[in-house]
């Protein structure tokens, strides 16, 4: 999820760049020439596309667009869905809302389960990643944000008070985080005071997320977190042994380099620990006075950085844990006015180019994702809801339908994936971007992305006759699709686009 603070990004020195090239932009009037050497494999792919899942109060029974928003999770089929079960909402992340006495406990799954029921039936049987983020405040010894509110509707944004544990070896927090692990996998658990609680839940959770943004959250130093993620995973890997581990879920990755170097770095665990996977995050936050001319520039900009960034992680991770897998699982635009959540404005609808221009943007990361063999890039979020981050949503909060982010998503999980092989394109071009895949089955694939609000055209000697889809701001709310009668391909404003070449 997204800090509730608004962030300084470390993007900036890309606007210098990505404005510079302005003149260039606006002089591609002739078709760029695209040339592919399907002879020349320079990579496979290894990641998977998928998305979030955040709680949020229109996802639960008796929302006007609960079914809705639901089945249009179950239709994308996505792989490693993450369900994220956040602060802001406390009576939707947290279990057990107040400490147990010596009579009696406050465990109470009646306002989780419904959520994470639904989550289970929509992804239906396939991986997924819980993401069980929230320590309860009271387990804070300097906690002391007020009660919680009465409705598992109302929002609290200061739900993450607190910055010292009152158990400082993390036993405390891990027991809370095992037991709610039994609670869905193994039929229940045993509280506090050695009383049973039943249930008929046997879910499988595939992958256990440790915390969120925990830079943010309670403000844990790599050390403390480190700590908390040995004891959480030893505990939750009791209850459910095939469960895997995602660690660290960081809000900004390149603030601190030195938390990769020290968290992958198997000394500073508990011998035994599985390094499974780590995460983080991206988000093009708009900055105040970025307009729709603006905005274009600058998100794609922020994007080079962060693949850049991401470079670097990557060697750290081949350098002290080559086997540990790279999830990128939270990514998306936020808009300007949708930094600080409560403010008057917030859920103000941002233009129609914006949607499709963050889905132009998460196409642009997963082809450069994938040259780099990160095994996950996940969109954030299925529905983002005033006060909890609508500009960020893959849906309409009001109505429940697609908006044109999800359906690039949905583009891209059906036309790509794990196991393509990645071929040397070339295209003379600054405003279209192209990528070259050979799927699995022997189909030459090609992916093109207008980075820009003007019309392009791609010359594709060879595409005469393929067959393709694609997303623009001309359709929104469904890919197009049609077969290529010339060699000049014609994309829309921010198209994404598929094109299948003959066999």
């Amino acid at each position: 999820m997204i800090s509730f603070e608004l962030r300084l990004s470390f993007y900036s020195t890309w606007l210098t760049v990505a404005m510079a090239g302005t003149t260039a932009l606006a002089q591609t009037d002739q078709p760029g020439r695209l040339s592919v050497d399907w002879q020349k494999i320079i990579g496979t792919t290894r990641t998977t596309i998928t998305l979030q899942v955040v709680d949020n109060p229109p996802l639960r029974p008796g929302s006007s667009i609960h079914n809705r928003a639901w089945a249009n999770l179950a239709a994308l089929h996505t792989d490693m869905t993450r369900l994220a079960l956040w602060y802001p909402y406390p009576r939707l992340a947290v279990a057990e809302l107040q400490p147990a006495t010596s009579t009696k406990t406050s465990w109470n799954f009646d306002d989780l389960d419904p959520l994470v029921c639904d989550f289970f039936r929509a992804t239906n049987g396939r991986s997924s990643v819980f993401t069980m983020s929230t320590i309860p405040e009271w387990m804070f010894r300097d906690a002391n944000s007020g009660p919680v509110p009465a409705s598992p509707d109302e929002a609290d944004w200061s739900y993450e008070a607190g910055t010292e544990l009152r158990d400082p070896s993390g036993k405390e927090a891990a027991d809370y985080f095992a037991r709610v692990a039994g609670w869905y996998t193994g039929g229940g658990f045993t509280d506090e005071l050695g009383v049973h609680h039943g249930t008929q839940h046997h879910e499988t959770i595939a992958w256990w997320e440790v915390l969120n943004e925990p830079e943010y959250e309670h403000s844990l130093d790599i050390q403390t977190y480190t700590k908390l993620y040995d004891r959480i995973v030893a505990a939750v890997h009791r209850v459910s042994p095939n469960t895997r581990f995602v660690g660290m879920s960081l809000a900004e990755p390149m603030k601190s380099p030195s938390k990769f170097e020290y968290f992958l770095d198997p000394k500073h665990h508990q011998p035994g620990t599985p390094l499974d996977a780590i995460s983080f995050h991206f988000y093009s936050d708009a900055e105040p006075g970025e307009d729709d001319s603006a905005e274009p520039y600058a998100f794609f900009a922020r994007a080079d950085g962060f693949l850049s960034s991401v470079r670097y992680i990557a060697a750290i991770r081949q350098k002290l844990s080559p086997h540990t897998q790279i999830h990128i699982n939270e990514v998306g635009c936020i808009a300007a006015d949708d930094l600080v959540q409560g403010a008057a404005q917030t859920g103000i609808p941002p233009s129609a180019q914006y949607w499709n221009l963050c889905g132009a943007m998460f196409a642009y990361l997963y082809q450069g994702l994938a040259e780099q063999g990160i095994e996950l890039l996940g969109a954030s979020q299925l529905l983002g809801y005033p006060s909890q981050f609508p500009s960020v949503s893959l849906l309409n909060w009001e109505t429940g339908e697609p908006n044109a982010r999800y359906r690039v998503l949905q583009l891209l999980h059906d036309n790509f994936g794990p196991g393509d092989s990645i071929v040397k394109a070339d295209l003379a071009s600054h405003q279209v971007v192209a990528a070259a895949y050979i799927g699995v089955g022997g189909q030459r694939k090609l992916l093109l992305i207008n980075k820009s609000q003007r019309q392009a055209a791609v010359r594709c000697d060879e595409c005469s006759g393929a067959d393709e889809s694609h997303v623009d701001m001309a359709t929104p709310m469904a890919p197009a699709q049609s077969k290529l009668l010339s060699t000049t391909i014609h994309l829309n404003a921010f198209s994404v686009m598929v094109v299948k070449l003959p066999r």
